[in-house]
C-alpha cells in the first residue's frame, strides 16, 4: 500500500492546493482512502491529518472502507423513489445485515446508495458489480442475492480445487 501511495504523491509538490487532486488520486489508485493512506497525505503536504479527514469527509465521492466482493448500489434518485427504491435498499440491507455505506464482515458484499444512477426509464434500478438491474422488488432481491451467493461458492470451490492442485 505505501508503495502504491507513493506513485500518487509523487507528482505533488508540497502545498495544499493539491490537496483534493490528491485524495481523488489515491481513491482511484486504491479504491477508498485508508487511514495509512490518510496520514501519509498529511504527511507529505505537512499538514494534520485531521485537516486531510476534514476535507475527504465534506466530499461524498472520498469512500473509507474498501469496496467488497459484490459491490451494490441503490438508486433513490427521484423515479426510482417513486418506485420503492427505499423499500429495495432496505430489502437489501436486511438480507445482508448491513446498511448504506457498509461492507459484510467477511467483504463479499458492500451496500451503497446513490442519487440517481441515470435509468430512470427502468426504475427502480440496483447496479451490481457494474451490471444495472431494472425494474427491481423487494422479491428478486432475494433472487439476485442467491444467483450471485451461487456464483461466489462455484469460486471459492475453484479457488479450493486450484490450491488443492498445487500441493
Amino acid at each position: 500500500m505505501a508503495e502504491e501511495l507513493q506513485e500518487v504523491l509523487a507528482p505533488y509538490p508540497v502545498e495544499r492546493r493539491y490537496l483534493l487532486r490528491i485524495l481523488q488520486g489515491v481513491q482511484q489508485k486504491m479504491g477508498y482512502i485508508s487511514e495509512e493512506a490518510l496520514e501519509g497525505v498529511a504527511s507529505h503536504l505537512k499538514i494534520s491529518p485531521a485537516e486531510v479527514y476534514g476535507v475527504a469527509t465534506f466530499y461524498n465521492q472520498f469512500r473509507f472502507i474498501p469496496y467488497g466482493k459484490h459491490h451494490i448500489v441503490a438508486c433513490l434518485g427521484t423515479a426510482c423513489h417513486a418506485m420503492g427504491g427505499q423499500l429495495i435498499l432496505d430489502a437489501f440491507e436486511r438480507e445482508l445485515d448491513i446498511k448504506a455505506g457498509g461492507i459484510t464482515p467477511d467483504h463479499g458484499w458492500s451496500l451503497d446508495r446513490v442519487g440517481c444512477i441515470g435509468c430512470c426509464t427502468k426504475a427502480p434500478v440496483v447496479v451490481i458489480n457494474d451490471v444495472i438491474h431494472a425494474k427491481m422488488s423487494p422479491f428478486k432481491v432475494e433472487e439476485v442475492l442467491a444467483g450471485l451467493g451461487l456464483e461466489m461458492r462455484k469460486e471459492k470451490e475453484e479457488e479450493e480445487a486450484g490450491e488443492g492442485e498445487s500441493q
